[in-house]
């Protein structure tokens, strides 16, 4: 009997706002095949709506059509695929966006989120495999969302884009690990090695930006201070620790920062995804610091950096993938420190909503009033 799940799938990029009119997702029912050599076929529980997803729907990461999409997710693995034998069926799993092939230069280096093969893969709409597991009912090929495809029922991904958790987790918590605690705490403890003491911004305040400050405040920086547009988003900042916040509407918000931090800061993470936040994070870093950013502004942004500062100062700024993570390693680590309650990721949560209500829910992540809003499926 074929396998069969409800979907999202969308077929065009830019469709106009509100989405809960233009609803650019459709929900389909598509088949997929059985898991084969090194996949696995998993019940998708739990899935976040994240602005990478929100960035494909509006056009400003071009991927192609059609396609299944959601990337940050937890499910029960439901089938095995041959060669696959370090999993159950019945195993509760998170899925990772950059499936890992364990030979390439950055595998070998220890650097998975670089995977060669697998960002490839990622770029083609592919699974790790080579392979596209969806098929719509007119038989047409549905592209797999960063190796994921999570807003759906089910989903066939690689072994090597999941990672096996405990199973007294709560799904919808699980999930978070995959994108923005990975990401966002991520590009605190391994992309900056933030050190005690040492002082961090955060610019943007979305589930990656607080998942930042979150990994600021256990990794014991000080101070520790959230930048957004939102008031209500500072205030959650504020909610969750020592934090100070600044407005970035404020004329004189770098001032600000810069008046907190004693003329700038150690680290300066730039989550927003847009080329004038990044601005604004190398404004408020201080000589001899470092600007991290790990948003994803449209493919053709450029940032004009001045050279002299880069090497009068000894500024350094460096991009951070996924957080720059080890995910087999770093996903069971970042749960152990939810589980002590110094990662209060569940903090992070604006709501549950059915795959149904998927087209609104992305209005509201775009207009800013939402952090993660989960889908719950079963």
């Amino acid at each position: 009997m074929p396998i069969t799940a409800r979907a999202a799938v969308l077929r065009q990029m830019g469709a106009a706002r509100p989405y809960g009119d233009s609803r650019p997702l459709a929900i389909e029912t598509v088949t997929l095949a059985d898991p084969g050599p090194g996949e696995v076929l998993v019940a998708i529980r739990a899935a976040g709506l994240c602005h990478s997803d929100l960035s494909v729907i509006n056009g400003d990461r071009p991927r192609p059509l059609p396609m299944a999409l959601g990337h940050e997710a937890a499910g029960v693995v439901e089938a095995l695929g041959p060669g696959v034998e370090d999993l159950e069926i019945g195993d509760h799993v998170v899925m990772v966006f950059m499936p890992s092939c364990g030979h390439c230069n950055p595998c070998a280096e220890g650097r998975p989120a670089l995977c060669e093969p697998g960002a490839a893969a990622n770029g083609r709409g592919e699974l790790l495999t080579g392979r596209r597991a969806f098929v719509c009912e007119a038989a047409e090929p549905i592209n797999h969302h960063l190796g994921v495809s999570a807003f759906a029922e089910r989903a066939v991904v690689s072994r090597r884009s999941i990672v096996r958790i405990d199973k007294d987790l709560p799904f919808e918590q699980a999930a978070l690990f995959g994108c923005a605690v990975l990401t966002g705490v991520g590009a605190v403890v391994n992309t900056a090695r933030i050190r005690a003491g040492q002082s961090a911004v955060v610019i943007g305040l979305g589930g990656v930006g607080l998942s930042s400050v979150l990994g600021a405040l256990a990794a014991g920086a000080s101070p520790v201070i959230a930048v957004d547009l939102s008031e209500d988003k500072l205030a959650l900042a504020r909610s969750l620790g020592p934090v100070q916040t600044v407005n970035a509407v404020d004329p004189d918000a770098v001032d600000q920062v810069r008046a907190l931090t004693n003329g700038g800061a150690d680290f300066v993470f730039e989550m927003a995804g847009s080329i004038r936040a990044l601005e604004t994070a190398w404004k408020m870093t201080r000589r001899g610091g470092t600007t991290v950013t790990a948003g994803l502004p449209p493919p053709d942004a450029a940032l004009p950096v001045n050279v002299v500062s880069l090497v009068g100062e000894e500024r350094t700024l460096k991009g951070s993938y996924i957080g720059t993570c080890v995910p087999s390693r770093d996903i069971p680590r970042y749960i152990g420190l939810f589980r002590q309650g110094r990662l209060p990721v569940d903090r992070l949560m604006s709501g549950t909503l059915s795959l149904d209500d998927i087209n609104p829910a992305f209005d509201a992540l775009a207009d800013g009033h939402a952090v993660r809003q989960i889908i719950t499926f079963g």
